[in-house]
């Protein structure tokens, strides 16, 4: 299960001042959102040459794929010298893994030239895509953004005013998008009306940024303002941060996404207020006020459910311990055929500690289960290197449907809680309890009520009609 991606936008308040290293920078910090390509692009007006739109128009921009630290091998950051700027780091659930669909995504047209970052997925894409191409429209990726390049292009080609566009392209499309739009030397940011993806604002000496989370903030020194509303368009000029609202296009909800505070974000981060480490060490207190069994040590499945665990342990008593040592210098791990290649892409990842483990009785804390294939697999680990006892627990209610708004995770009929009961799951997992956080426990933990959360994965219920054509089966694979 994976987030699409991680966006940061730079506007400097001094033309001398070049963003490309606090971009760079705070990518990094971002690279848990997407480890698949990265780009940068930024706008030296230094080289900006008036009347053309070819080489001389000011834009510099290197896109990789693979970790930031392949993307850009050399010097290659510092031939990006600018005053403005986006990045982004991606993981694909629109378009596939290719250097097509790699981002910022740019187009020149007119006097100006555009590069767009995003965080989402469009649920009302493909029929977009199919309207524009009606048009004479060709497409030379399968991402989204390209979608918005052209849209964009359209609506402000038609009123030549960037705010007016952004508005009106809010009507249009449907979705969860947190975007950065560099247009010239222009730095806008806007986030989704109902802000199912996060997006903040912080300032540091001369330069205004925003990106997907607060650590990016944090690796540069630069102080956090506030998180930009759902539904705000954020714009730099004069050396001043600009508001404009947009209406609410297609829901009159706030649907902050849960899974952002269960699993993908950073534990260092503050989300919508929200401190994400208080977050899951709330969770895990919930998981033993639910489920208090008698062991002699709690584990994490790590990284993300390793403050779940504290919490667990800090509530019952309990022990803290690792039994699982996590290789983090492992990409993605394809599915494997066999059981004995899944066990090994497992291992590979995640190595027990025998002596931690052998003879022990041990609550393994996990933040969810989607598959399932990946629990199992790790179960049957534990039990080869003689765990006595093994209770699992999960942070997040059991996932029976598919997300539509930026998470891969699977097709319903691929969802082990949307066809078997929890004793069901128990058993084929092989565990001797299994425990599922309840959802008023979990909106409890993250603080934020129901009726502002994204919960369509646990209760099917979605904050935006879903179009009757969009299968979960096919919708991964566009």
């Amino acid at each position: 299960m994976k987030d699409k991606c991680g966006i940061v936008g730079i506007h400097s308040k001094d033309s001398s001042i070049d963003v490309s290293s606090f971009i760079y920078y705070g990518l990094h910090a971002l690279q848990h959102r997407g480890q698949e390509s990265a780009g940068i692009t930024t706008f030296n007006s230094d080289d900006m040459k008036e009347g053309t739109n070819g080489d001389h128009n000011g834009l510099n921009h290197h896109c990789g794929m693979g970790l930031l630290v392949d993307a850009f091998k050399g010097d290659i950051i510092n031939e990006l010298n600018g005053e403005v700027g986006i990045g982004h780091v991606r993981y694909s659930t629109t378009g596939q893994s290719k250097f097509e669909n790699s981002q910022p995504f740019v187009n020149i047209f007119d006097d100006c030239t555009i590069a767009i970052a995003h965080n989402g997925d469009i649920i009302n894409s493909g029929q977009l895509r199919r309207d524009l191409m009606a048009e004479g429209i060709e497409f030379i990726s399968g991402a989204d953004s390209e979608i918005l390049c052209h849209l964009i292009k359209k609506e402000f080609s038609n009123n030549h005013n960037m705010i007016e566009t952004l508005g009106n392209l809010s009507h249009i499309i449907k979705g969860s998008y947190s975007l950065v739009i560099m247009v010239n030397g222009d730095l806008y940011a806007i986030r989704d009306p109902a802000g199912m993806k996060p997006l903040a604002l912080a300032e540091k000496d001369d330069i205004y940024m925003v990106a997907s989370e607060t650590v990016a903030f944090d690796v540069i020194g630069a102080k956090f303002i506030r998180d930009v509303e759902p539904g705000e368009i954020i714009y730099f000029s004069n050396n001043q941060i600009n508001s404009h609202k947009i209406s609410k296009a297609y829901t009159t909800e706030n649907s902050h996404c849960m899974f952002e505070y269960v699993y993908f974000a950073r534990p260092d981060s503050i989300i919508d207020g929200k401190n994400v480490y208080q977050v899951r060490l709330n969770i895990g207190r919930a998981l033993y006020n639910e489920f208090q069994v008698d062991t002699d040590v709690v584990m994490p499945v790590p990284d993300s459910s390793i403050p779940a665990a504290i919490g667990y342990s800090r509530a019952s008593g309990i022990p803290y311990g690792e039994g699982l040592i996590k290789n983090r210098y492992v990409g993605r791990t394809f599915i494997m055929p066999t059981q004995e290649e899944r066990e090994l892409a497992v291992k590979l990842k995640m190595n027990p500690l025998v002596s931690e483990l052998e003879g022990k009785k041990i609550v393994l804390i996990d933040d969810s289960i989607v598959r399932g294939t990946t629990s199992e697999s790790l179960i049957e680990v534990l039990r080869e290197v003689g765990a006595k006892e093994i209770h699992l627990m999960i942070g997040c209610p059991p996932v029976i449907a598919p997300c539509y708004y930026g998470v891969a995770m699977a097709s319903k009929d691929e969802l082990i809680a949307a066809n078997n009961s929890v004793e069901e799951i128990k058993e084929k997992l092989g565990v001797d309890s299994l425990g599922y956080i309840n959802l008023d426990d979990l909106v409890d933990s993250i603080g934020i009520p129901a009726t502002e959360l994204c919960l369509g994965c646990v209760n099917e219920e979605y904050p935006t009609k879903i179009p009757s054509d969009l299968e979960a089966e096919s919708y991964y694979k566009f």
